[in-house]
């Protein structure tokens, strides 16, 4: 009989993140919002105007992704997009209904972070503490 693989942090981390990732998208889906344009509008509601390359860059996808995040989101109205053409600046704002909709997403955050607090304190407080402290990762 082989033994059982040893303890590994990393790998037992990503199990419990890909739990929680899947319960967050479940919570998502009556709104048809997925994780990814979540994060997107997040970025956009937090700095205004924001590039499509800076957008691209800190959601961890390409311009041309994002370009097409964004054409999604402003045709649900969610995000205007007024900018001119292909190479200006660009003008990416919120509108109130990407706000509702940021609002409706909080209090499912709130939920399950109520939810993983009562299942793993330590966890939680692990977390925490890893955050203030800076992750040391590149």
């Amino acid at each position: 009989m082989t033994a059982p693989p040893p303890f590994s942090p990393t790998i037992a981390l990503l199990a419990i993140g890909k739990q929680w990732e899947t319960a967050f998208n479940d919570a998502l889906k009556p709104l048809t919002l997925t994780a990814r344009k979540y994060g997107l509008l997040g970025h956009i509601r937090s700095t205004p105007g924001i590039s499509f390359s800076e957008l691209a860059r800190r959601s961890r996808i390409t311009v041309q992704s994002a370009h097409t995040a964004v054409a999604s989101l402003a045709e649900a109205g969610l995000v205007s997009d007024d900018t001119a053409h292909a190479g200006s600046a660009s003008s990416l704002a919120v509108t109130s209904a990407g706000e509702a909709l940021l609002g409706e997403v909080a209090v499912i955050v709130s939920r399950l972070d109520e939810e993983l607090t009562a299942l793993h304190p330590e966890l939680v407080d692990g977390l925490r503490t890893s955050l203030r402290r800076g992750t040391g990762l590149t």
